[in-house]
């Protein structure tokens, strides 16, 4: 294995006094080996000077080497760039970049602060890294940020590594699953094994998603979607847990400081250059088990906050370039509500990140890319929403790119929504509406049946007036933002005050239910019905058009206690408890059948809206629904998968049990019982061959809040 743990001095680079230095070239960006060296290029376009600092060590105060970059030797255009002999993978480096200090123009340049590289590929982590010494002002000034710092923060500011390592990918190449074949397992690579029950070797780490690949497979997941995985400070946030006093920690990772290193954090091997070394390892070891890798990227903001926060990269680098800013510069708009916002469709910038995602395509083998607050991407300079937005064009028609799955978050925190209407085709959208309306019809709510019928059929009142299909909804009831499907049945109100905020983050609007009991409960009649729930969840999820998404741990019912906004509980609130998979093998087995399910039945996951020869709908008796009735909580469809065989799918989502009419099945062939919600395990849900024959009666008694299908087929 490549990544296996070497001795440190074995990635550290002691830099020689008499090293070479040449002019070098502008492209590209960030650093590349050429003719026993490496080509250092950095863009600034209002920089006066540039440094350029290499380490022996993380944590020196002193580079090794110091080379200044002369503007009339080493600038072409906006890019300064130098080439340095002897230069080896595992290199220590950094910058320092001068200009004006004027806030009220735009401009943050402080040369007494040590800068990443933002193409940086890995960066040596800093133990407890602590955000405060990077800022670029003197805190202790009245007037904040207008107040230049002269302080140094070399000795505690992460250094870039240079990387440029043999790894044998074995022939590997992109799986391209079609989106009629994937199914999505949401994921967080530390959580996912850290927990003493997760039973591996590598807790918390891209190994641990490995040693997991044999429960992946057999779940029967297509994809996993890894939240965060670009570089970010997991000591950023600064608050404690109001009950225990532990530190809260920057869990999710929505906070990069660069876009193209892997979190160091996430390695079992170490933060010099293996971090990435292993997670190739891991993308190439899943897809050589079938299952494709789509991160969860951040390219809307970063780590570095407004204008009270540090000064890492970006905002020292070329603030009036890669942020929007207010008319008053000294300000950032916050679309995001982190703090500031790239300003992604600045051409220089636009280049920036369409490189990062060529970077994690191809150097990296990722498969796709979730866009997290994609609307952000779609904003002009000045916050605009534009018709066609160059970048999310760019990223759809990109010659290297055009085989990668593309997923849009599509809204932000500033009230943009576009659901159904993002960019072109090729772009496929988190659809939120289809969480809601799920959650809604289930939970009893008056007025859901058409749009209960609609989200099952692939959402075409949403996609069809911007010409796409089933396919670019990518369905799912819960995600890490927000109650897992355990809590969804089991708290009525968020429970978030482990965050330090007194409840008042995350959203209030979950169309949650508890059933008698707010969270655990020992009344078997609650739990039976919770069960109940979860399972009709997971059935309409898993039949419905479009991409099913499924957040981890649903399958084997992971709670966090009614936190619907866990993005600081690194701890047994966010992490999977495998104790749970025994506890409720049912609702996994149940989970696991409804995936091979849908793969055995096609007719339910086609790329195409159903025509009316495919699907006919009825109410229990057999008629036609009444859409307008506000009270109808009862609906049935017909699915004609071909001549020989059909499926019947009955819901009701009422309190109370219901007889419906069972249409005629085909000639010579008989109507089984597929799969019934308000069953007992294993009697809820039998396997192809297994089940059980129908008798000649033409009605099925529906239990009260239950799924059924029925199967026919010569």
């Amino acid at each position: 294995m490549e990544t296996r743990e070497r001795p440190l001095h074995d990635y550290l680079v002691e830099v020689s006094e008499h090293t070479e230095v040449r002019r070098g070239v502008p492209l590209p960006l960030g650093t590349h080996e050429s003719g026993g060296g490496v080509n250092f290029a950095l863009f600034s376009r209002h920089a006066s000077r540039i440094r350029l600092e290499l380490f022996d060590h993380p944590a020196d105060a002193t580079p090794a080497k110091v080379i200044d970059l002369d503007p009339a030797r080493h600038r072409t255009g906006d890019v300064l760039h130098v080439w340095v002999e002897g230069i080896r993978s595992g290199q220590l480096y950094a910058y320092r970049v001068d200009g004006p200090y004027q806030p009220e123009e735009g401009h943050r340049f402080n040369f007494n602060k040590l800068l990443l590289d933002p193409c940086a590929t890995a960066i040596a982590p800093q133990p407890d890294w602590d955000f405060g010494p990077a800022r670029g002002y003197d805190p202790s000034a009245s007037e904040k940020d207008l107040v230049f710092s002269t302080a140094d923060d070399a000795g505690v500011m992460p250094k870039c590594v240079f990387t440029h390592e043999h790894f044998h990918w074995h022939d590997d190449q992109p799986l391209r699953h079609p989106w009629s074949k994937t199914v999505i397992y949401e994921t967080h690579v530390r959580g996912f094994t850290i927990h003493p029950s997760a039973g591996v070797e590598h807790p918390g780490t891209y190994r641990g998603v490995m040693e997991k690949i044999p429960y992946l497979k057999e779940l029967g997941v297509t994809a996993v979607e890894l939240m965060p995985v670009q570089a970010f400070n997991e000591n950023q946030i600064t608050g404690t847990h109001p009950q225990t006093a532990q530190p809260l920690r920057n869990y999710w990772g929505y906070d990069p400081v660069t876009f193209f290193a892997p979190q160091a954090f996430y390695s079992s091997s170490g933060g010099l250059g293996q971090q990435k070394l292993e997670f190739k390892e891991m993308v190439r070891t899943l897809h050589a088990s079938g299952i494709e890798v789509i991160l969860d990227v951040v390219f809307n903001h970063t780590a570095e906050e407004n204008e009270l926060g540090p000064t890492l990269c970006f905002r020292g680098i070329d603030n009036a370039v890669f942020y929007m800013l207010k008319e008053d510069k000294r300000y950032y708009k916050d679309y995001a509500g982190t703090g500031n916002t790239i300003n992604a469709n600045h051409p220089v910038v636009r280049e920036h990140i369409l490189a990062a995602l060529r970077y994690w395509s191809v150097e990296m083998h990722v498969d796709g890319f979730r866009f997290d607050l994609a609307s952000i991407l779609g904003r002009d300079g000045n916050g605009k929403l534009l018709s066609n937005p160059p970048l999310l064009e760019g990223i759809a028609e990109d010659p290297i790119l055009r085989g990668v799955k593309i997923i849009a978050e599509a809204w932000d925190a500033a009230g943009a929504y576009e659901v159904g209407s993002f960019s072109e085709r090729r772009w496929t959208e988190w659809n939120g509406r289809y969480r809601d309306d799920v959650r809604r019809f289930w939970r009893g709510d008056d007025g859901m049946l058409g749009s209960f019928a609609s989200r099952i059929c692939g959402s075409a009142d949403i996609y069809t007036k911007s010409g796409k299909g089933p396919e670019c909804s990518i369905n799912f009831v819960t995600c890490h933002d927000g109650l897992t499907l355990n809590d969804l049945v089991s708290y009525r109100d968020k429970h978030n005050e482990a965050n330090g905020m007194n409840n008042q983050d995350g959203t209030n609007e979950n169309f949650s239910v508890n059933y008698g009991a707010e969270g655990e409960t020992a009344d078997t009649r609650i739990e039976s019905l919770r069960k109940r729930q979860i399972k009709n969840f997971l059935l309409s999820l898993l039949i419905s058009r479009g991409v099913p998404m499924l957040l981890g741990g649903d399958e084997f019912r992971r709670t966090q206690g009614g936190n619907n906004n866990a993005y600081c509980q690194d701890n047994e609130t966010s992490w999977y408890d495998w104790r749970c998979l025994e506890r409720h093998h049912d609702i996994y087995r149940f989970a696991r059948e409804l995936i091979a399910f849908r793969r055995a039945h096609p007719i339910l996951s086609k790329e195409q809206f159903y025509t009316e020869a495919e699907i006919q709908w009825f109410n229990p008796n057999g008629g036609l629904p009444d859409w307008v009735d506000l009270k109808a909580k009862q609906l049935a469809c017909l699915v004609h998968e071909d001549e020989s065989s059909m499926l019947y799918l009955m819901f009701n989502a009422s309190t109370e049990a219901a007889a419906f009419r069972v249409p005629a099945a085909p000639k010579r062939a008989h109507w089984r019982l597929a799969v019934d919600t308000c069953r007992e395990a294993p009697q809820d849900l039998f396997s192809p061959g297994e089940e059980p024959r129908l008798d000649a009666s033409q009605t099925y008694a529906v239990g009260s809040h239950t799924g059924v299908i029925l199967v026919a087929r010569r």
